[in-house]
């Protein structure tokens, strides 16, 4: 076990992300910040660090670093590598969250149809 690693590895490990390859798009994006400043994927992460991951809408995810780990672990043991001192979300903000999934949800039972339904379309379309 060492004491420092790549901050892409650090958040595949911690589980923060589901593949290193997408911790390293958000790294490259502009995403990630460690300490404050931004954090490219190859930037040494240390325990102690403060990462702060953009999740979008407005939305952010705040950890510190406990443990450097190198090899994946389960996910309910990766929990233990980091805090979490993500702010809880104000009443405002969880309405408007769940204000915004009912929105999305509604837009796609209007939207395009699943992959049954364009079956479905199809046969009564072609007659059979």
């Amino acid at each position: 076990m060492s004491d420092t690693t790549r901050l892409d590895v650090w958040l595949d490990v911690a589980c923060l992300f589901k593949t290193r390859s997408e911790a390293k798009r958000a790294c490259e994006g502009g995403k990630v910040d460690v300490n404050g400043g931004h954090a490219k994927p190859n930037r040494v992460v240390k325990e102690g660090d403060r990462v702060r991951i953009s999740r979008g809408a407005g939305r952010f995810q705040e950890v510190i670093v406990r443990i450097i780990l190198e090899q994946h672990i389960r996910k309910s043991e990766a929990r233990a590598l980091y805090d979490d001192v993500t702010p809880k979300p104000t009443a405002e903000e969880a309405e408007m969250r769940r204000q915004e999934r009912a929105y999305r949800a509604a837009a796609v039972a209007a939207g395009t149809p699943d992959r049954r339904r364009r079956r479905q379309i199809r046969r009564m379309k072609e007659g059979g």
